[in-house]
C-alpha cells in the first residue's frame, strides 16, 4: 500500500495542495486562485470563507486521486501567509470581517500611536518586530474597533483570532483546535519571542483580551484530525510559509539563508538559538520550534515582488503570462530604467509606510520592454539591500543564497540576482520549498524522516555565479539606491 504526505499551502493569491510518497517525491499539485479585494486605496483583503473553500477544494482534488484513494495518508502539514488576520464568531464558526491582508497599510495610525507611546524599542527587543502595519497586531485592534460589538464579544470570550493556518485548522477540525506555532506567534506583534508567550504589554496596548488568542504550540506537533470519509488524516505540522522553505531547504545549521520569490521575497538566516541585534531594520523571528527547542532566524521582508509581475500582467496588461518576463529581459537592452515597486510602501530596510512605487530613467523611446526588464530587476535590487543588511547585522558573508519560490525558475533573474550579489545562487530541483517544509515538518512528527534524512532528499537544479564585474555592479546599485530614496516618504503621514 503507498503512503503518503500532504502539505497544504495557502498563499496570498492561491490555495494549494501538494502530495508527496513518504519517500519525499512531489506528486501531485493542485492549486486555486481567489479573490483580491481593494475596498480603497491601500487596503487589501481577503474572504476568509473563500480562502477556506479553495483549501479544501484542493484538498479534496489530491485525496480523490486514484494512488491516494487505495493508499494511506499518513500525516498533513499546514503553510501558510503569514500576518493575514481573521477574526471569527468562536460559537458559529463565522468571520466578523474580511481578512486583513498582510500588504493593507489602513493601520499605519494605530503604528504612529504605538510610536507616540514609546513602543519602538520594547517592540523590537522582545517581539522581534518593528512598528509596522505589516504585522497582525494592529489588524486585530483595528476589526475590534470597526466592527460594531466586536470588542464586547471579545471581552465574553466570544471571538476566537487566527492567522491563516489556525482559520484553517479550526475549520479542518470542525472548531475542536485554536492553536498556531511558534513561527506564526512570533509575526503578531504580540508574542514575546524570548519568554514565549503572548506579551501582555503588547496586548494592553492594543486592547486585544487574551481570550481571543489561539494555543501556541511546537510547529511540528500533534495539532488534530480532518476527518474524511476514508478514515481521519493527522495534522502534525503547522509554519508560516517563509520559515517553511527555510526548513524545506534544509538550511538547519547557523549561518544558512534563503530567499523566496513569491507574492513578496523573504530572505530568511537562521541564527540557531541565538536572537542577533540588528541595527539594519531586519526582523528577528522564530524559524521553528521542534522537540521543544527553538530555533531563532534574521529575516529581510520585500513586499512587493511576484505582485510587481502581475501588475504587468493585471494591472498595465504589457505581459500576458509572467513566464515572458524571462525573454523580454533577456531581448532587451538596458535602458537605465529603474522600477521601484514600493506598492505596499517599502520592507528591510527602509520600513517605510508611505513609500509609493514610482518608475525611473524614462526617456522618448522607453517600450514596454523596458518596463517590464526593469521590474523583474527589481527583484534582485531589492533582495541585494535585504542581503546587504543580512551580512553586516550576522558579521557573517555568505558564499552562497538558496532561493526557491516561483521567480526562481526565470534563469535571467537569478543571473541577475547572482551578478548584483557576487554571490553563488544555488536553485534545488523542487523550488517549491514551501510545500516541501510543511511535508517534511509532518513526516518528522510522525518519526517517519530525520533530520539527516531530510538534508539527504534536497538536490540541486542549477548554480548562477556572477560575470560581472565590480564597476558594473557599483554603478548598478548606485542607480538603484538613488531611485528608492526618491520614492521614500511620497504620503503625508
Amino acid at each position: 500500500m503507498s503512503k503518503f504526505i500532504i502539505a497544504l499551502d495557502q498563499g496570498t493569491t492561491s490555495s494549494r495542495a501538494v502530495l508527496f510518497d513518504d519517500k519525499g517525491n512531489c506528486l501531485a499539485i493542485k492549486q486555486k486562485e481567489f479573490t483580491q479585494i481593494f475596498p480603497q486605496q491601500a487596503w487589501v483583503e481577503h474572504c476568509p470563507k473563500e480562502i477556506w473553500e479553495s483549501q479544501v477544494a484542493v484538498l479534496h482534488e489530491i485525496l480523490e486521486l486514484t494512488e491516494v484513494k487505495s493508499g494511506e495518508v499518513l500525516a498533513m502539514g499546514i503553510t501558510n501567509q503569514r500576518e493575514t488576520t481573521v477574526i471569527w464568531d468562536r460559537n458559529t464558526g463565522e468571520p466578523i470581517y474580511n481578512a486583513l491582508v498582510w500588504q493593507d497599510k489602513r493601520t499605519a495610525p494605530i503604528c504612529e500611536d504605538l510610536r507616540e507611546q514609546g513602543l519602538t524599542d520594547y517592540c523590537k527587543e522582545n517581539t522581534g518586530l518593528v512598528i509596522d502595519s505589516y504585522f497582525s497586531g494592529t489588524k486585530i485592534k483595528w476589526i475590534l474597533d470597526a466592527v460594531e460589538g466586536a470588542r464586547e464579544k471579545a471581552e465574553r470570550g466570544d471571538l476566537c483570532f487566527g492567522t491563516i493556518d489556525t482559520w484553517l485548522l479550526w475549520n479542518l477540525t470542525k472548531g475542536k483546535a485554536h492553536a498556531t506555532d511558534y513561527s506564526n506567534a512570533s509575526r503578531t506583534l504580540i508574542y514575546n519571542i524570548k519568554d514565549l508567550q503572548w506579551d501582555e504589554k503588547m496586548l494592553q496596548a492594543l486592547q486585544i483580551p487574551k481570550s481571543v488568542l489561539p494555543e501556541v504550540k511546537d510547529s511540528a506537533s500533534y495539532f488534530g484530525v480532518y476527518e474524511t470519509t476514508d478514515g481521519a488524516i493527522p495534522i502534525t505540522a503547522m509554519i508560516g510559509d517563509q520559515q517553511s522553505a527555510l526548513f524545506g531547504q534544509a538550511c538547519f545549521e547557523k549561518g544558512m539563508a534563503k530567499n523566496t520569490y513569491g507574492t513578496g521575497c523573504f530572505l530568511l538566516m537562521n541564527t540557531g538559538d541565538e536572537i542577533k541585534k540588528s541595527p539594519s531594520g531586519l526582523l528577528n523571528t522564530i524559524a521553528w520550534g521542534i522537540d521543544g527547542k527553538i530555533t531563532y532566524a534574521l529575516e529581510g521582508s520585500v513586499f512587493v515582488a511576484g505582485a510587481a509581475i502581475q501588475w504587468l500582467r493585471d494591472g498595465l496588461q504589457i505581459i500576458e503570462d509572467a513566464k515572458e518576463t524571462e525573454s523580454i529581459a533577456q531581448n532587451t537592452e538596458d535602458k537605465d530604467v529603474y522600477v521601484v515597486p514600493a506598492f505596499s510602501g517599502l520592507g528591510t530596510p527602509y520600513w517605510d509606510m508611505y513609500s509609493r512605487g514610482a518608475v525611473f530613467g524614462l526617456t522618448r523611446d522607453t517600450g514596454k520592454d523596458h518596463i517590464v526588464k526593469a521590474t523583474l530587476e527589481s527583484l534582485a535590487y531589492q533582495s541585494k539591500d535585504v542581503l546587504d543588511a543580512m551580512q553586516m547585522d550576522s558579521g557573517i558573508q555568505l558564499k552562497k543564497l538558496q532561493v526557491d519560490g516561483g521567480a526562481c525558475a526565470n534563469d535571467y533573474l537569478m543571473q541577475f540576482q547572482a551578478d548584483i550579489l557576487d554571490v553563488e545562487i544555488e536553485r534545488p530541483d523542487l523550488i517549491e520549498s514551501t510545500a516541501v517544509g510543511a511535508a517534511y515538518l509532518a513526516a518528522y512528527a510522525i518519526g517517519l524522516w530525520s533530520m539527516e534524512d531530510i538534508k539527504e532528499k534536497r538536490k540541486v537544479d542549477k548554480v548562477f555565479s556572477s560575470v560581472k564585474q565590480d564597476i558594473w555592479r557599483k554603478a548598478k546599485s548606485s542607480r538603484w539606491d538613488e531611485a528608492v530614496k526618491r520614492t521614500l516618504n511620497w504620503v503625508e503621514q
